[in-house]
């Protein structure tokens, strides 16, 4: 490696974002794990991650299709208060349009188990769903989409603001991660491009 003047990529230290101890009824896990999805717009995955600034801590909320594993609803802010998955459903919402009946997949986080997020679900006729208790496994397709935003883009740079932070994660999602990495679960296109071959061998069908 240092021949080739290679350096690791180190893991940064662990921040909590889960908040499980509250009061709040939490939802059955109805995705139990089924990440394979054959239509767009039916099931959506959630979590929260967080990003280290010069100013501070930058949490990141996102929203992926897990039809093509694409970021569809994606918010920041300096807190992690329930505006922030809010906002990136919102996002979403406004983005794609879904019909009723959608699965919204996340923790049993307090920002997810709210009554502001689950009146925000009920409004759409949305149905919520949650992992089992500790376990990471239940939300793997949120939980890959972060590790590689962290290992791709954020552990490779020092952000002095968190408005730096934003621009780069935005860029990167947008311009990159959604429009041309590619994925082996998608036939190594990436979340659009396997979304636009779909539809248009759709099209040529009918």
């Amino acid at each position: 490696m240092r021949i080739d003047n290679l350096v690791a990529v180190h893991k940064r230290k662990f921040r909590v974002t889960t908040n499980s101890k509250h009061d709040y009824p939490v939802w059955s896990n109805l995705l139990n794990r089924n990440f394979m999805v054959t239509r767009p717009n039916r099931v959506w995955v959630s979590d929260i991650t967080y990003i280290w600034t010069h100013e501070g801590w930058l949490y990141l909320a996102a929203i992926m299709d897990l039809y093509s594993r694409g970021i569809i609803g994606l918010a920041m802010d300096k807190t992690i208060a329930d505006t922030l998955v809010m906002q990136a459903m919102k996002q979403a919402i406004l983005r794609r349009n879904p019909d009723e009946g959608l699965i919204l997949h996340s923790d049993r986080g307090s920002q997810y188990a709210g009554n502001d997020f689950k009146a925000l679900l009920s409004g759409h006729k949305f149905v919520g769903s949650m992992s089992r208790k500790g376990d990471c496994y239940d939300n793997a397709a949120a939980e890959s989409f972060f590790h590689t935003l962290k290992v791709e883009l954020i552990h490779r740079m020092k952000f002095r603001t968190r408005e730096e932070a934003k621009r780069k994660i935005f860029e990167y999602v947008e311009m990159y991660y959604n429009t041309k990495r590619a994925h082996s679960t998608l036939g190594y296109l990436s979340p659009f491009e396997f979304e636009n071959r779909v539809s248009q061998s759709l099209l040529t069908v009918h």
